[in-house]
Parts: structure tokens; C-alpha cells; sequence
């Protein structure tokens, strides 16, 4: 292992690899630490937007990803109780003829890792970060190999958090720990074959205490996923007792909804519900001198709307361009980095704070659909409006280099 490294990036998901990618391509040297082993499922949206192609294809994954992904995704659904509206959503980014589409966590994250092997990353998997120490400047990340008894210490001009929202490191788990409420959000998903649902529509449901949506991916498989308030989370498997707690929500999905009821009909699951949580929504992005944030680490969004692949890939793009604007990576000292911290959280903000505003406002309203019925009344008069809802998910402006 190297003396020191130029950076270091802890987690391997989109975030973390598409900036250990862009890094090392411009020279850096970069270790990249990741505990879980790839290809592994992973409660999370699978949606890319069609404003995250042109960073694929800058990634090295454009083409891989286009010969996997599910079908282009062009119209939305807004399923609640007994109705569905549908509408079109926005037309392809301007100089492109593509849609967004979906692509499973189990083959993304695999695609972007190879890619970071291939730029010359030093990927450490499966390894656990335990805790990250120093300075900007003189970063010590302390790791554990997860399948044996050893430990080492990296050391980085730069430290990366790229972890995702639902484990704090293990030198903060204490201060993230919180006695349970029932108003917290839990996220389950499955995968689902011979779904009753059209290629290219994209179903958003409301639920009383929850949300969700279906999209399909790659594979000709349909992701069912949903977040559900854990108080009733306990009513479902009260009403349902001896399954499994996302059997149970599969039966509260079917009962609340009749487009998922029908699209599920004639389908099987494939493999068992996947939970995680609680959400933690809002923004940690900050200008302080701890390690940079990106993805989840860096805020996070009510993923109703789509918006998490979104961020973590434009995240890891906004602060790569900061910090290789700012010169050789050994000149990275103290001073530097604040600089760069400041711009890229004032960057960040702007970017998509508005996005995290929407995305709240249409999760509490889609969980509470009694109170929200004249919304949905409108929507059905006026369909066009999920359309301009869809709108909000804009592309990443560029940094300024300065």
C-alpha cells in the first residue's frame, strides 16, 4: 500500500465510484473502501433521469448501460386508492433523442466499480471504515477487512464520505442512535417477474402512511418499493399476522391500491422483501473541515420523486470539478480544501436543496391522500401537472472553475 494517497473515497456506490472514476483520471491516486461485496441488492430508487446519460457515458458505462437497462421510461402514473392518472413526463434532455431508464443497484455499482478498476482506483473490498481522523491535508482512515483479522490505516490528502444514510460510521453510531418513533419512515423492495405494467410508465403511489412506485429494470424485472410510517408498518402485521414484515406491507400494497393490486396479479416475487431504514432526509452538506460529502452522505431526498441516483452521480460530478480546479492534488493543503468546501456546499445548496423541498412537500401530501384529495382531483382534470412536477428534477449546473 501506498505511503499516502491523494484521496481516499469510503463507499463504492455511484457516489463514491463515479468520483474515485473521475479523479483518478486526471491523476490522482485514490483508494476506494467499500464493505459490502459486489453484486449485492440494495434498498434503493433505480431510476437514472435522462440528465445523468451524458455523465454515464463521461464515466465510461454509457454503453454497458444502455445494453441492460429496462425500457425508457416516458409516462407517469399516479396510482391512490381506486384511480390512476397518467401523463406524459418532460421530453428527452435538449441535443438527445433518450429517456431515463432503470437499472438494479446489482449491476450499476458493479459497472461503475469495474470502471474505477480500470482508471487505476485501489479498491479495498470488502474492507469497513472504523473512523477518519486529521486534517484537511493529513486525512487518517482507520479500516478493518471484513472476512479477517486485519486492520490498517490510510492516509489521504483528501477523505471522501460517500458512505450512503442508513449506518453511521462506527466511531458515530453513538450519537446517531434515537429511541424509535412511529412518525419514522422504513423503506422495503422486491423484485418482481411477469408484472401487468407498461413498458415506460412509471407509477408513483400514494398511500395513507406511505409511499412508493414500480418501475422495470433490467432483466424484464419489475422493482416494487415503498416507505412506510412504522406505526403502520405494526397496524399492517397486526392485520396480518405470521408474515414477514414485507409480506405484510406487499398485502397493505395490495389492499390500498388497485394498480398495484392488478399489476401484481399475474407476477411472482423473485427473492425475499428487502428493509432498511429509517429515512433520514435533509441536508449535511457543510463548508466545515471534516471529510467532503457526496450522495447520501451529503443530503438526502424523500425518494418518492426519483432523485437519489440523481444526486449521487451530480454530487460526485459538482465536487470533483472543485477540487481539480484548484490545482495538483499535493497542493491540497488546509486553506485549499475550506476553499473548495465552501464553494462546493454553496454549489450544492443551489443545486438541489429545492429538489429535497419538493420532494418533501409531495411525500407528505401523497401519504396523507385523504386531506390531499383536491390535489388529486386536479391531477385528474389536469394531468399535465405531474408532468410539471417532473420538471423540478433539472439538470447539474456546471462549477465554476475559479
Amino acid at each position: 500500500m501506498r505511503e499516502i494517497r491523494d484521496a481516499v473515497v469510503v463507499g463504492a456506490g455511484p457516489a463514491g465510484s463515479a468520483a474515485a472514476i473521475l479523479l483518478a483520471r486526471a491523476g490522482w491516486s485514490v483508494a476506494l473502501v467499500e464493505k459490502e461485496t459486489f453484486p449485492r441488492r440494495k434498498v434503493c430508487g433505480e431510476c437514472v433521469a435522462a440528465s445523468n446519460l451524458p455523465l454515464l457515458d463521461a464515466l465510461g458505462i454509457g454503453g454497458a448501460f444502455d445494453a441492460v437497462a429496462g425500457p425508457a421510461l416516458c409516462r407517469v402514473a399516479l396510482m391512490s386508492g381506486e384511480r390512476t392518472i397518467e401523463a406524459d413526463l418532460p421530453p428527452p434532455v435538449a441535443g438527445t433523442q433518450q429517456w431515463g431508464r432503470a437499472l438494479g443497484r446489482e449491476t450499476l455499482d458493479v459497472l461503475l466499480l469495474e470502471r474505477a478498476r480500470a482508471a487505476g482506483v485501489e479498491v479495498l473490498q470488502p474492507w469497513s471504515v472504523q473512523a477518519i481522523d486529521g486534517v484537511p491535508g493529513d486525512w487518517h482512515c482507520r479500516i478493518s477487512a471484513m472476512n479477517a483479522d486485519e486492520s490498517s490505516v490510510l492516509r489521504a490528502r483528501v477523505a471522501i464520505d460517500a458512505h450512503g444514510s442508513w449506518e453511521a460510521l462506527p466511531s458515530a453510531r453513538r450519537n446517531h442512535r434515537r429511541t424509535p418513533r412511529g412518525s419514522d419512515l422504513l423503506a422495503f423492495q422486491a423484485n418482481f417477474r411477469n408484472v401487468d405494467l407498461v413498458d415506460g410508465l412509471l407509477p408513483v403511489l400514494a398511500l395513507d402512511g406511505g409511499y412508493g412506485g414500480m418501475v422495470v429494470a433490467d432483466g424484464g424485472l419489475t422493482t416494487v418499493a415503498c416507505c412506510i410510517r412504522r406505526d403502520r408498518l405494526e397496524a399492517c402485521r397486526g392485520a396480518a399476522p405470521g408474515l414477514r414484515a414485507g409480506e405484510a406491507v406487499e398485502a397493505y400494497l395490495r389492499t390500498q391500491c388497485r394498480g398495484v393490486r392488478e399489476a401484481l396479479q399475474p407476477a411472482t416475487r423473485i427473492g425475499p422483501w428487502l428493509a432498511a431504514g429509517p429515512l433520514n432526509p435533509g441536508i449535511r452538506v457543510d463548508a466545515h473541515d471534516g471529510p467532503f460529502r457526496i450522495g447520501n452522505a451529503a443530503g438526502e431526498a424523500h425518494p418518492i420523486i426519483g432523485e437519489g441516483m440523481s444526486m449521487a452521480l451530480q454530487s460526485a460530478w459538482l465536487l470533483t470539478q472543485y477540487l481539480l480546479a484548484r490545482g495538483e492534488p499535493n497542493g491540497a493543503a488546509m486553506a485549499r480544501q475550506r476553499d473548495v468546501a465552501r464553494r462546493y456546499a454553496a454549489h450544492w445548496r443551489r443545486q438541489f436543496a429545492p429538489r429535497l423541498l419538493f420532494a418533501a412537500g409531495f411525500a407528505h401530501l401523497a401519504m396523507r391522500p385523504r386531506t390531499s384529495a383536491p390535489l388529486f382531483g386536479l391531477a385528474e382534470a389536469w394531468p399535465g401537472m405531474l408532468t410539471l412536477g417532473a420538471r423540478i428534477k433539472a439538470p447539474l449546473k456546471h462549477a465554476q472553475r475559479t
